[in-house]
């Protein structure tokens, strides 16, 4: 959580929260996305540092977000083939930052910012999108 003398860790901790709760689906997948992101820039710097405990610590945190998070939400049923190759994708994803952790390969952690970016981006417009905006506050 943060730490009770730090009001700047409080602060910011409160902040996350209230955006998680007012966000809407879409804009909870983009934050999953931002968060694997940001894991995986922090683990190349650890990776450059040679910090490995913390290196190690931030790609599981990516994958943590990329399983638990991304591929979680995915509706396999609803989805139809693009959610099962977006599953698939996930997978890789995975496997590729778990080769990354193993051999230290800042090119497969690289990889993976590239696809998650792309695929960020791609939500992105998704959710720009008005006939979704009016459905998600339909939904709401």
């Amino acid at each position: 959580m943060f730490a009770p003398n730090n009001p700047a860790s409080a602060y910011a901790q409160v902040g996350v929260e209230t955006g998680v709760t007012a966000a809407s689906p879409h804009k909870l997948i983009l934050m999953l996305f931002d968060g694997a992101i940001m894991a995986l820039g922090s683990a190349t710097r650890h990776m450059a540092e040679k910090n490995i405990p913390a290196k190690g610590q931030d790609i599981s945190k990516a994958i943590e977000i990329i399983t638990n998070g991304l591929r979680v939400s995915l509706d396999l049923e609803a989805g139809g083939e693009l959610a099962e190759r977006l599953h698939a994708l996930y997978d890789y994803m995975t496997i590729r930052l778990l080769h990354a952790n193993l051999h230290n390969d800042p090119a497969a952690i690289e990889e993976v910012t590239r696809l998650l970016g792309e695929l960020r981006s791609a939500w992105e417009e998704i959710a720009a999108d008005p006939a979704v905006v009016s459905a998600n506050r339909a939904a709401a």
